[in-house]
């Protein structure tokens, strides 16, 4: 292949893979426009999740939580708040979390405060973040989790984060506890 063909190929090759990073980038930008808040006047939680992405599960509504679903059916959003009828402390749930939703998973983010924690990693094809909250003296337990296909982490770890930063979980509907 002579010099001048070949750059002509790599220049075209290149135009191309540029525009389609271009193009990836733009519709995941868009992919984030539409914001609903998905929240429970009993327990008193909120999120702000993408509405474009995610479509509420028909069937799967609860009084204490809430599952979505992205369009696609790839990834799904969990929320939910319920009275920690065991009486677990935070370090035993958490471990029940591992033990029983992601055993063998690699986890990559796994921070413990004091009245929360969360576990981020992957498994197999699937990732995951999952964050729970002890609130009103650990007697209620809130979470909300993002799963999405590994290989999609670029898209999902941005929702991740913009739900995240909009995340309040309950303490009842007067915020007291009650």
């Amino acid at each position: 292949m002579s010099t001048k063909i070949a750059r002509t190929v790599f220049g075209v090759s290149s135009g191309l893979i540029a525009g389609l990073v271009g193009y990836v980038a733009q519709a995941q930008k868009l992919a984030l426009t539409e914001w609903a808040t998905a929240a429970n006047p009993r327990y008193g939680y909120s999120l702000t999740y993408p509405a474009n992405v995610f479509e509420p599960r028909q069937g799967a509504a609860a009084i204490d939580g809430q599952v979505f679903q992205s369009r696609d059916g790839a990834a799904k959003l969990l929320v939910a708040t319920f009275e920690n009828e065991s009486g677990a402390t935070l370090t035993e749930y958490r471990q029940q979390i591992l033990d029983n939703n992601y055993r063998g998973a690699s986890l990559d983010f796994a921070p413990v405060r004091k009245s929360w924690f969360i576990v981020s990693g992957t498994r197999g094809g699937l990732h995951f973040y999952e964050r729970v909250s002890f609130t009103c003296g650990g007697r209620l337990i809130n979470s909300w989790a993002l799963l999405y296909p590994a290989d999609q982490r670029a898209f999902y770890d941005k929702v991740v984060e913009a739900v995240a930063r909009t995340y309040s979980p309950g303490a009842g509907r007067t915020g007291q506890c009650d």
